[in-house]
């Protein structure tokens, strides 16, 4: 992940171009006066559809764009946004919504009712093709918008419009935590403009959020502006950022040094341990929500939903140290994981049955896999343990060394790694089932709760390119358990019920916990107000700067 992921008046004047050092160089024009801040990005794999983007390039600028019917503070909190109120009937199984009638695209139509049922529904309906379709199986209709018949403009059954600015939604099962999710990028409105033609608007999106959308030069930089009409809680204190895009961390750590690039989300390996004390840059390292992981598709031989398959994927999962990749090759800047949320996450916990096939232990896993291969041989001659990972990504690299490192070391078999060039191309490769090998995967949440971590990763719903779940796992015994955790009426009993799907992937793996990640950001000198949220990303509307040393 999600890892994950999520406007306005142009203050751009001609003048000088600000080339960052390595990157492609950003195509955005900027005055020595304004307030730009300059952010590290990828590539988008997507046009900048809130629907149809799930990865953290294309999510961390659809965030400046658009304002849901709720927002998240810094700490995770929801707070209304263009939701007036939010009142939960009949058991948290019917919704109604009441907007508030004062916000506008940045086109200047109206925010209406429409502008959400209008747009869930199309990014719900299977002939739209849209990655967050399942973010919305709890409602009423999804069903029968999955199908693949349905026309593109079919409408949700359990949305019901009251007037502009009202509407209800009815739920197929109680749930509390709905409301908790209708901040995240999926959930956020459209303007009409968007269906005359979905595939221009996805390069030149119209929002409603703090910023506008002022240009995007593909490979180069997106260049957003401060939205001086923003009606919201998050108002942005800077006249826009520049998200520019890198292929290697180093030369954008260098960059940083050098007063080129003004944030920077992650640092490379040649600085994990050294970053808190350059006196080139400011830093931060804070605890965090992100999650890295490997997935294994299921449909991959001698790792499928068998005994064979679990017994394989546990053997891998115990032959790795993973105390030794967060000091080694994070530097400390990560945690080792113990379950598949994070320390951040109400539900977080070390001590869940079956946790230890988390915890490094050789003769475990050499005993694993020969009980496997009892079942099916491996074929040492052919066979091979391969890691497919995006090589603009050097902690990556080094990451998916170290594991095929201790698969080798340990298990005594072959293991590789398959570099893909840059994360756009290995996310298509993931999105369109071609990898056949484990892959690097991740989450940043879209929303502070464990049903994100769980249920949009693992859920039955979310497999065959419907939402999350890059493996296509399915339990049937998880999905119910995922069920009554959203059916729940109290916070305890729900993560009962997340601790005990939990414990089914512990067994199973459909993804392999390695770590978590810390929230580290470096920041160049005059770079002030530079935050992290329970995201794990800078609050980039705060970000200000002294521009006088420009």
């Amino acid at each position: 992940m999600r890892l994950p992921a999520k406007v306005l008046a142009a203050v751009v004047c001609a003048a000088t171009v600000i080339m960052p050092l390595g990157a492609c160089g950003s195509s955005s024009e900027s005055s020595q006066q304004d307030m730009i801040i300059s952010y590290y990005a990828s590539e988008p794999q997507n046009p900048l559809i809130p629907g149809d983007t799930n990865e953290t390039g294309g999510g961390h600028v659809i965030d400046m764009l658009f304002s849901g019917l709720v927002g998240y503070d810094k700490d995770g909190n929801s707070v209304n946004e263009v939701a007036k109120s939010i009142t939960a009937q009949d058991n948290n199984t019917v919704y109604d919504i009441v907007l508030n009638d004062d916000w506008t695209f940045d086109d200047g139509t109206p925010v209406t009712a429409e502008s959400f049922t209008k747009a869930w529904s199309y990014t719900a309906n299977a002939t739209n093709a849209q990655m967050e379709a399942s973010f919305f199986a709890p409602i009423e209709g999804y069903d029968d918008l999955q199908n693949g018949d349905a026309p593109s403009d079919a409408q949700l059954s359990g949305l019901d419009v009251i007037s502009d600015y009202e509407f209800t939604v009815t739920l197929s099962a109680p749930s509390a935590s709905f409301p908790i999710m209708l901040g995240c990028n999926a959930f956020y409105p459209l303007p009409e403009s968007f269906y005359d033609d979905p595939a221009a608007y996805g390069e030149h999106p119209i929002g409603n959020g703090p910023y506008k959308f002022a240009s995007w030069s593909h490979n180069q930089d997106i260049l957003v502006t401060r939205n001086d009409d923003y009606r919201g809680n998050f108002p942005a204190h800077n006249d826009g950022i520049d998200f520019v895009i890198y292929t290697d961390v180093d030369t954008a750590y260098a960059d940083v040094q050098a007063g080129n690039l003004d944030l920077l989300d992650t640092v490379p390996l040649s600085s994990a341990v050294t970053f808190q004390y350059d006196p080139t840059v400011q830093s931060v390292n804070n605890p965090g929500s992100v999650i890295q992981t490997y997935t294994i598709p299921s449909d991959t031989p001698h790792f499928g939903d068998d005994e064979e398959g679990h017994l394989r994927r546990q053997a891998i999962s115990m032959a790795i140290n993973r105390e030794t990749l967060c000091d080694k090759i994070k530097g400390g800047t990560a945690t080792p994981a113990t379950d598949f949320l994070s320390p951040t996450v109400p539900g977080y916990s070390d001590s869940l049955e079956g946790s230890d096939v988390l915890t490094y232990n050789p003769d475990k896993a050499r005993e694993l896999w020969a009980e496997a291969n009892a079942i099916f041989p491996w074929d040492d001659a052919n066979d091979v343990v391969k890691f497919s990972y995006n090589s603009d990504n050097s902690s990556a690299k080094s990451l998916f060394e170290a594991v095929s490192h201790f698969v080798t070391n340990t298990l005594g078999v072959r293991a590789e790694t398959n570099p893909i060039s840059t994360f756009s191309e290995f996310r298509q490769e993931v999105t369109d089932r071609q990898l056949k090998t484990a892959f690097r995967t991740g989450w940043q949440p879209d929303y502070p709760s464990a049903d994100n971590y769980l249920v949009q990763l693992y859920d039955s719903a979310a497999a065959d390119g419907n939402g999350s779940n890059d493996g296509d796992y399915k339990n049937a015994d998880f999905d119910a358990l995922m069920d009554k955790a959203a059916s729940a009426t109290s916070t305890a009993e729900a993560i009962s019920y997340y601790q005990q799907g939990e414990e089914i992937l512990l067994r199973d793996l459909p993804a392999t916990p390695l770590y978590y990640d810390n929230a580290v950001v470096v920041s160049a000198i005059g770079v002030q107000n530079v935050d992290t949220n329970w995201k794990n990303v800078p609050v980039l509307q705060d970000v200000t700067k002294d521009v006088s040393r420009k």
